[in-house]
């Protein structure tokens, strides 16, 4: 009997320290932009490597005061006369595999502003009827149907944004919302928005921005992560994400090299209840740098 409780006991302790496992350190995942570069292999390819959960479309970069929307896929195709169609078998092959995959409006070369609440009602329809659950005789990506819309704003007006979350919204409470804003809190273009709504997934841009994001001079990572601790005490959303950039030439400042991630980083992020992964800028430079594959495991 004696030897039987000891054994109990044992599987007890072994369970509890488990579970603190589990309760302190989230599993999350990672996602990347995809579409500004023609060499940075197809959608299919993409999600084929198994190594990101979220996959978000780039970028719908007209659109809000009267102009008819348009969308920029680099040299992928061209949206013209029904062009970028052909990405609907990509956008279902990924979706088949669990991956969700977003629409990203904004971006930072575009032209694109809300200049009322009407106005944000009026592009929330054209998104729900050519890229979401609508319908639309002109649909840029095809007949597929993406997860949901991705607030990647960084020009033009700072208001409305939060109206366009909420008529999104209103169309169906399964439309998943992403915004992607700079580190600095709050962010001045979609501050609004994400107070007012519960976004799915944020993926903070922890990159460009010097007072928040790792300094490579000195190796330290204090204001990345006060930064973190901040969006995660005032954020409401479901999921956070540390946007990073794949490759030193992904941006002018902030990369971290995956060893300093893996050991400086992840281990403190990932006690976070709203923790969601790592958020990749973009697939080109992932491709050519293997960032993703370098910190999968750990993520």
């Amino acid at each position: 009997m004696a030897i039987k409780s000891k054994l109990i006991t044992s599987l007890l302790l072994g369970f509890s320290t488990l579970a603190l496992l589990i309760h302190t350190s989230n599993a999350g995942g990672i996602a990347v932009y995809w579409g500004q570069a023609s060499n940075e292999e197809t959608l299919i390819k993409t999600c084929e490597s198994g190594r990101y959960k979220y996959v978000i479309i780039a970028f719908l970069n007209k659109f809000g005061n009267g102009q008819t929307p348009e969308l920029n896929l680099a040299s992928h195709c061209n949206p013209a006369g029904g062009g970028c169609q052909v990405a609907s078998n990509g956008i279902k092959a990924c979706q088949k595999k669990g991956i969700k995959v977003l629409l990203s409006i904004g971006g930072g070369i575009g032209k694109y502003t809300l200049t009322s609440t009407a106005d944000a009602k009026k592009v929330a329809d054209y998104l729900w009827n050519n890229f979401l659950g609508g319908k639309s005789n002109s649909r840029p990506l095809g007949d597929a149907v993406l997860d949901g819309i991705d607030f990647d704003i960084e020009l033009g007006n700072t208001q409305h944004y939060d109206d366009l979350a909420k008529a999104l919204k209103a169309h169906s409470t399964k439309v998943l919302l992403s915004a992607a804003p700079q580190c600095p809190f709050p962010d001045r273009f979609v501050g609004e928005a994400l107070k007012a709504v519960t976004f799915d997934y944020v993926w903070i841009q922890f990159y460009n921005n010097a007072p928040c994001q790792y300094n490579a001079d000195t190796g330290s990572v204090k204001n990345l992560l006060d930064s973190w601790a901040e969006w995660n005490r005032k954020l409401k959303a479901k999921k956070i994400f540390m946007g990073l950039p794949a490759a030193k030439k992904a941006a002018g400042s902030g990369y971290i090299p995956p060893s300093v991630l893996k050991e400086k980083v992840l281990p403190i992020i990932k006690k976070s209840p709203k923790y969601g992964g790592i958020m990749l800028w973009n697939k080109f430079y992932d491709l050519q740098n293997k960032y993703s594959h370098a910190i999968l495991k750990s993520v």
